[in-house]
């Protein structure tokens, strides 16, 4: 029997030599057709399968749920200075008000002021708080923000990243992605 599986369907989690995933957030997860395709490659292991196949006229293969790399790929020691990585940060919240809506970033010290575009000086922001806030500093806006902006490491986002799982998650998946967490006694 062969079953018709859309394009979006049955993501394969990916994970790094170590067994670790490549990424927490976003998830490090490739299409079935890539992880076939890397399969065949010989540039991963499969570690887990879905209980759907794919087939062709003369073959028939488990879709994998869960493939390894067969080479390491060491960590980008710093993560890039993204907008999206200040807001994994600051963990997607206005760092004046803690709303979670209308996120833009702010200059703790205006630019106007000097005030460079860094990860020492940006924090996520709502629109009213950053219009509020203006180009003033924070002491004559009575505006501080709730953790100093700080140039955060691989694990930092990492561990912000694990707050936001995304909306599916396989029973395969899990024993990889929370491994290295701490167990409660």
């Amino acid at each position: 029997m062969t079953i018709h599986v859309s394009p979006d369907a049955c993501p394969a989690l990916v994970l790094n030599a170590d067994f670790r995933p490549l990424s927490y957030y976003p998830l490090s997860l490739w299409s079935w057709q890539d992880a076939i395709k890397a399969i065949f490659l010989d540039r991963v292991n499969v570690v887990s399968n879905y209980d759907k196949t794919v087939s062709s006229p003369s073959f028939q293969m488990p879709l994998p749920s869960v493939i390894c790399l067969k080479t390491y790929i060491k960590p980008a020691r710093n993560p890039a200075f993204t907008r999206f990585n200040v807001f994994l940060r600051d963990r997607f919240c206005c760092q004046y008000c803690g709303a979670r809506e209308d996120l833009t970033f702010d200059h703790v010290i205006p630019r106007s002021r000097g005030g460079l575009t860094t990860w020492d000086n940006i924090v996520a922001a709502c629109s009213p708080c950053n219009l509020m806030k203006g180009g003033k500093m924070p002491r004559d806006a009575n505006m501080w923000p709730s953790q100093k902006p700080f140039e955060p490491t691989v694990h930092d986002l990492h561990r912000n990243g694990r707050l936001f799982p995304p909306n599916y998650l396989h029973d395969s998946w899990m024993d990889y992605l929370y491994w290295d967490t701490e167990l409660e006694p």
